[in-house]
């Protein structure tokens, strides 16, 4: 079986990161990693209670803390075959983990991105905002890049050695899509699955505030254009 690592990236996620690390099975992971982005709550000490790695980033961004994550990796005592990146919000379904793995272990894909759009969502779950900015921007992708995705979902699995080449930098919001990015540009194998989404508990701290909203869309389109001439 191929050795796969969780990434989680959290800030004041103490309602869901239980609920989520709980769900994740257990027979497909080698370890979890939680990515505490300066939480002022105990989201640390209950995901450490769960079985959970946790590692501290006090650099807040999103980005920041998936390369935290992928900083521990390097640095530990074994190579994982695969990164699976997950948020700790519950608004992703990790019993679903399965299925976003397969086309890599069965099919030879080296980045599988779970699209909320073509799976099962929850009414409400996808706030317009988020519609919006995705559709936009896997469009763009698709006319500069080549390659079709429906969404920018951060529930994705990718070889790890095709996550190393990619040479990934962004800290904050731009991280999905300069992944999406790169590994279309680098002509990776890339593929979606459908996969479930809910509510997430707690607020978005992107699409959760009109401001949020606005700066995630600028630098995903930022990152997008900033790619042709990198």
């Amino acid at each position: 079986m191929k050795k796969t690592v969780v990434i989680i990236p959290v800030l004041n996620e103490e309602r869901s990161i239980g609920q989520v690390i709980s769900d994740i099975p257990r027979d497909l992971v080698t370890e979890i990693v939680v990515v505490n982005n300066g939480s002022t709550d105990s989201t640390a000490q209950v995901a450490s209670g769960c079985g959970a790695t946790v590692i501290d980033e006090v650099r807040r961004g999103y980005g920041w803390a998936c390369l935290a994550g992928i900083d521990y990796i390097k640095n530990s005592s074994y190579m994982p075959d695969i990164i699976v990146f997950l948020d700790g919000d519950y608004s992703d379904y990790p019993g679903e983990m399965k299925t976003l793995l397969s086309p890599i272990t069965k099919g030879g894909y080296d980045l599988v991105i779970g699209s909320r759009t073509i799976g099962e969502r929850q009414k409400g779950a996808l706030l317009p905002q988020a519609l919006v900015g995705n559709y936009v921007a896997t469009r763009l992708i698709r006319l500069f890049y080549g390659v079709s995705f429906t969404d920018l979902g951060p529930f994705r699995a990718i070889r790890y050695d095709k996550l190393l080449s990619l040479g990934m930098r962004d800290k904050t919001f731009g991280w999905t899509v300069e992944m999406q990015v790169k590994a279309a540009k680098k002509g990776l194998r890339c593929a979606e699955v459908p996969v479930s989404y809910r509510k997430r508990i707690g607020t978005s701290k992107v699409t959760g505030t009109i401001t949020g909203s606005v700066m995630a869309g600028v630098k995903i389109i930022w990152v997008i254009f900033r790619q042709l001439f990198s």
